[in-house]
């Protein structure tokens, strides 16, 4: 229920209004970046930049509730969107993975160069937590970032394709594998497609449909290469921003053993452990007036970081 209900917006959270910008990248594709900015700046409010999760956008709920958070704070917060995702159309035939770390490296040198000198913070919920966690520890104290969080992280990618297989998860496998199909037959058709298209559209679980997609649209061997090498498990121990993972243990996608141990974790990552929250959910209330209490925890813990006191 804690995973379903804000996906089904039956917990209600704002609907800021974004401002679009199309940002060019080195290889002449493109990525789509939705804006939310108080009215005036100050010079000493940080910057957010949120990473969405497996075909989520700026519409996602969560991504939605954390940006007005922000605002509230008086941060201008703004969502990059991996390749293809929202209502943008990327131009090269590739998409974006759970691994994908070399877009986040330049939508932060874009950052930084509309904003220079902005303190910059980062949150990835899901898949984009992955992202960012990898992210983090490839880069160590060259990351740009002055703190971050990440929610709902698939630590093993192989282990969460096995998770979200199996019970009641099977129903949301199912709603996103839908989406990740109507995704594709928005870019590709059975004769452009450089995959097996008609294999793709057959696919029931993740790991077929990445073995079939996701690896050959970027470069991997196969499901196990992908899987393998772009799970940020282990990149855990090398990040040196100051970073917080927060991770419901009732995760359905998740199996307890995915959950990092302290030894894996630098000095730097400290994991915040909640016994309830499902997948990106976390709220609280009764059944009347349901709200969120993710958007807080999040704000709350990048202002402790930037004023180094305890959350």
């Amino acid at each position: 229920m804690q995973t379903l209900l804000p996906a089904l917006g039956v917990v209600k959270t704002p609907r800021p209004s974004f401002e679009r910008e199309i940002v060019p990248l080195p290889d002449g594709d493109s990525l789509a970046a939705d804006w939310l900015r108080p009215k005036p700046i100050a010079d000493e409010a940080p910057l957010l930049v949120v990473l969405h999760g497996l075909e989520g956008s700026s519409d996602s709920s969560y991504a939605r509730g954390v940006s007005a958070a922000a605002h509230a704070q008086g941060w201008p917060a703004v969502v990059m969107h991996f390749r293809d995702c929202g209502d943008h159309r990327n131009r090269l035939n590739r998409r974006y993975h759970a691994g994908e770390t070399g877009d986040i490296e330049c939508f932060l040198d874009h950052v930084r160069g509309k904003y220079p000198g902005r303190t910059l913070l980062m949150v990835g919920f899901s898949l984009g937590g992955n992202a960012l966690l990898k992210y983090l520890g490839e880069n160590g104290a060259e990351a740009p970032l002055a703190a971050a969080v990440a929610v709902s992280v698939p630590f093993e990618l192989q282990k969460a394709s096995d998770s979200i297989s199996k019970g009641f998860s099977k129903f949301y496998r199912w709603h996103l594998m839908r989406n990740m199909k109507r995704a594709l037959q928005r870019k590709f058709t059975l004769n452009d497609a450089p995959f097996d298209f008609a294999a793709a559209m057959l696919a029931k679980d993740f790991e077929t449909f990445d073995n079939l997609v996701t690896a050959p649209l970027h470069g991997f061997r196969d499901v196990e290469h992908y899987y393998g090498s772009q799970s940020c498990r282990q990149y855990l121990s090398h990040i040196a921003v100051p970073t917080r993972i927060l991770h419901a243990v009732d995760d359905p996608f998740m199996s307890p053993d995915m959950i990092p141990e302290a030894h894996e974790l630098s000095a730097h990552v400290s994991l915040e452990l909640s016994q309830h929250g499902g997948h990106v959910g976390f709220i609280t209330g009764s059944p009347l007036r349901l709200r969120p209490w993710l958007p807080g925890r999040i704000i709350a813990s990048l202002q402790s970081e930037l004023e180094d006191t305890p959350a």
